[in-house]
């Protein structure tokens, strides 16, 4: 038996010096070895507490919550309540589980309510990290329009400015007239004229 035990050790001894041969060869240290590389993801480590999937608790959580705030919800409890005083107060004393002061169902009505709050809280949270988002989204979305109307602004204003030194459709008009006016003024001055002369 202290020969197997001496047989072992001298193995492990061996081994750890054609560690320590192969380390100093390589000039890898301990240090070097025991680093993890970050270039690769880290391996899953095994937990003792259950897994699950955060998304679908979550979107429990929603139902539920959506399912407390609803009338429905209240006409149900408010049934169980009555069906349970009642049946408390009137059954034969050998079926009656919970007698007056009702201390079980205010156990019961408790343990509701204790995971009834923090199903409305979580269910909270990831209404609000949506309205976060979709704040994000508005606020970039309203960058964006007012980016644009910027650019429009500055076009039509380039346009109106180019459009002060091109003739427009009045500035003719009145142009024409002008011209047909003193057209008018010369035709009857002639006249006058080669009347005066005679």
């Amino acid at each position: 038996m202290q020969a197997r035990e001496h047989g072992l050790a001298a193995d492990a001894a061996e081994r750890s010096g054609e560690r320590a041969a192969k380390a100093a060869s390589t000039g890898s240290s301990a240090l070097t070895r025991s680093r993890v590389r970050l270039d690769l993801p880290r391996a899953p480590r095994r937990s003792l507490l259950p897994e699950y999937d955060p998304e679908a608790f979550g979107r429990l959580s929603e139902r539920v919550a959506r399912f407390l705030g609803t009338g429905r919800f209240i006409v149900w409890m408010t049934l169980v309540v009555i069906v349970w005083v009642l049946w408390n107060i009137f059954a034969p004393d050998g079926l009656r589980f919970d007698p007056y002061p009702f201390i079980f169902l205010t156990l019961m009505l408790s343990l509701q309510a204790s995971y009834a709050a923090p199903l409305i809280l979580l269910a909270q949270n990831r209404q609000d990290d949506r309205d976060r988002v979709n704040l994000e989204q508005d606020r970039k979305q309203n960058e964006r329009s007012i980016a644009d109307t910027e650019y429009l602004t500055r076009e039509v204003a380039a346009l109106r400015m180019g459009l002060g030194e091109v003739a427009t459709r009045d500035w003719i008009r009145s142009e024409f007239q002008d011209l047909i006016k003193e057209m008018d003024e010369r035709r009857l001055f002639p006249a006058e004229r080669d009347e005066g002369d005679r």
